[in-house]
């Protein structure tokens, strides 16, 4: 690919997509890639639990760009680096994700890395976003604290 993948936008001022009924998508595979139905996996963190490792809210934020669901994404984003909104661009579809690496981020942690590529259909044109990207425990729960990107 020529140019470098772009990010999902924090202020664009694009329509949000609309998620699919919760009901319809409950029992559908996960999108995070891992072997349990929506609901079972990421759905069930999307809802109301929190996610035990820093992979598993990797994964979760992962669905939670493909659903289109950013109250989830702001609530498990860390309040220092927080945006005060997530403008998710309707014209991207997230195809997979396929995490590389993890350091620490188990529940005998307090910080964690997860280094994943996600990949994407924007406008017909296939992408990867490839980050390593930074997690924390804020009030016992993991956040998204930041990422870089890695070439």
């Amino acid at each position: 690919m020529a140019r470098r993948p772009t990010r999902p936008t924090r202020n664009s001022s694009a329509a949000r997509p609309t998620a699919a009924p919760r009901a319809s998508r409950d029992a559908s595979p996960c999108l995070c890639g891992l072997p349990a139905s929506y609901g079972e996996c990421c759905g069930r963190f999307h809802a109301t639990a929190a996610a035990p490792t820093a992979e598993r809210l990797m994964r979760s934020r992962y669905s939670a760009f493909a659903v289109g669901n950013e109250p989830y994404l702001l609530s498990s984003w860390h309040p220092a680096t927080r945006p005060t909104r997530v403008d998710l661009d309707p014209a991207m579809r997230w195809a997979g994700l396929e995490i590389l690496a993890t350091t620490e981020g188990s529940a005998f942690h307090t910080t964690g890395t997860v280094t994943f590529r996600a990949r994407y259909t924007r406008r017909g044109e296939d992408g990867a976003l490839h980050e390593r990207s930074r997690f924390e425990r804020h009030e016992g729960a993991w956040v998204y604290v930041d990422g870089t990107f890695v070439d």
